[in-house]
């Protein structure tokens, strides 16, 4: 249906019909299993997720989905009761410190158990020093059910607001130690090698293409045509498997990971295409990429001025922003071959 919709080229429909679908699953889940439709939307986005139009459908909804988000929040918000830090202040203090100190303790010791960095255990272990909005969900499914009194949810809406105001200074205190840290751990959180390591390309003098969404796959097709060689750093699995199945060489993983530079084997490429829309981390990876090819021709996208500047300032040979393209392919089918050789006079006025 997406699909069908986006040959229509009307976005406001393709927008429609991304809230229609989300409803219509979270309903259709509501009514035919009886859980609940908060459960039901987020069957929804799971099925959602499963197409291949999934990044340009959250693209198109992220008004709704922020819209939605502050009312999620602020609903919650109006179902806290503050009387409870007064009421019950053992029971609040015990479920909170569940949640800060013993889930993140369980974390750490886990993570540290499978042989990873400590600043990697750590990481998770702030992360999870928090409640999630899905136990808003399943604690109202509980209350719903009987299986979880009233004030049992009143106990846990308090608890989650308290472990997200905490939450960030566990953070900021890591900042702080974990160089220290790092510096003086045991001998049993040291790092061994992994059976997962990536193997390096036998690929020399080639091409690396980091990202395979809607620019990428564009670029990689031409790539393809002209039948040069080259391989794709891509962090969705499922496309990674797609494009070692149409026969090109990909490569799982983040394309500012040391491991993946390696097995990508930069020091040998000739160009690095970096495809992502998001500038950060682009300015990561070609930082990365500068780092272990000095003499690599790195070429980027932007979407802002801004962002032209940044990606220069980490490396980037050539920054190509969208709208600018635009307007020059309209400048020269406009003006004629005359475009080309034609100097501005001056900058252009920004609205």
């Amino acid at each position: 249906m997406l699909h069908y919709v986006a040959h229509t080229g009307s976005r406001e429909l393709f927008r429609l019909a991304v809230l229609s679908l989300a409803l219509g699953v979270a309903y259709g889940a509501t009514e035919l299993f009886g859980v609940s439709f908060a459960l039901g939307a987020f069957f929804a986005g799971m099925v959602l997720a499963e197409s291949e139009l999934s990044h340009r459908a959250a693209e198109e909804s992220l008004p709704l989905r922020d819209a939605f988000a502050v009312l999620f929040f602020v609903s919650v918000g109006m179902l806290f009761d503050p009387t409870i830090l007064v009421r019950e202040p053992g029971p609040v203090i015990a479920t909170l410190s569940i949640i800060v100190l013993c889930n993140p303790a369980a974390a750490l010791l886990i993570v540290l158990a499978f042989r990873h960095p400590l600043a990697t255990a750590l990481t998770i272990a702030a992360s999870l020093a928090q409640i999630g909005e899905f136990s808003f969900i399943v604690a109202g499914l509980g209350v719903a059910l009987r299986l979880l009194p009233q004030e049992g949810r009143d106990l846990i809406l308090a608890v989650a607001i308290l472990s997200i105001l905490v939450n960030p200074l566990f953070f900021a205190a890591l900042d702080r130690i974990l160089p220290w840290l790092e510096r003086r751990r045991a001998p049993f959180v040291r790092e061994i090698p992994k059976a997962t390591d990536l193997p390096t390309t036998t690929l020399r003098d080639h091409l690396v293409l980091v990202g395979f969404g809607r620019v990428g796959s564009h670029v990689g097709q031409e790539l393809e045509r002209e039948k040069l060689p080259f391989l794709v750093i891509e962090d969705r699995h499922e496309l990674v498997e797609k494009l070692r199945a149409s026969g090109i060489e990909a490569i799982h993983g983040n394309g500012a990971a040391p491991e993946v530079i390696a097995a990508a084997n930069l020091g040998g490429a000739r160009l690095l295409l970096v495809a992502i829309p998001d500038a950060f981390e682009a300015g990561q990876i070609v930082e990365q990429g500068r780092a272990a090819n000095p003499a690599i021709e790195i070429i980027a996208r932007a979407h802002s001025d801004e962002e032209v500047q940044y990606l220069e300032r980490c490396g980037a040979d050539l920054i190509i922003m969208g709208e600018l393209e635009i307007a020059r392919r309209m400048a020269e089918r406009a003006l004629g071959p005359q475009a080309a050789t034609r100097e501005p006079d001056r900058e252009p006025v920004r609205p």
